[in-house]
């Protein structure tokens, strides 16, 4: 699936992310600007680099319309979704926390893995070993760069591919 993410005006909130399924088929959602790397953006790091079968990414590859996986993800109390949705929404979330940070901290990105997922009431997703982690931060920080110098009303192409 060819993830075409597009900057807006400078002066613009949100941004817009277009998921294009291999069978031509389209989604969109926006994406707040919110100082670090988009929130969906991320997601394309921890699910490509954690090979989550059921992540926000492999579920819309899958067909599923984006908003409609988003507010499952992000709803506590929604029990329906699929238990590696909801893992992968708490690692987005740990390493959305690390961005925000500036810097890289293995046993705070361990910890913000176990309170999102408890707090969904999971079990967390196993964490990644330090080195696995530390890549996953740093392979964020570096679509980050990429995306801020990409001038407003510019596009951003990725391609994921979702785990068999």
């Amino acid at each position: 699936m060819k993830l075409v993410a597009q900057k807006r005006a400078a002066n613009d909130k949100q941004d817009l992310l277009t998921f294009v399924r291999a069978d031509g088929s389209t989604s969109s959602v926006e994406m707040p600007r919110q100082g670090v790397l988009p929130h969906d953006l991320i997601h394309y790091v921890v699910e490509s680099g954690l090979a989550l079968r059921d992540g926000f990414l492999s579920l819309v590859a899958r067909g599923a319309e984006a908003r409609f996986v988003m507010e499952l993800a992000h709803d506590p109390q929604q029990r329906a979704v699929e238990q590696g949705a909801v893992q992968a929404e708490a690692a987005v979330e740990a390493l959305q926390t690390q961005l925000w940070a500036g810097t890289f901290d293995a046993e705070a990105f361990a910890y913000g893995l176990e309170m999102a997922a408890t707090a969904r009431g999971i079990a967390p997703p196993p964490t990644p070993d330090v080195r696995a982690a530390r890549s996953l931060y740093e392979q964020a920080v570096a679509l980050h760069r990429q995306w801020q110098a990409l001038p407003p009303f510019n596009k951003l192409e990725l391609q994921f591919t979702a785990p068999a």
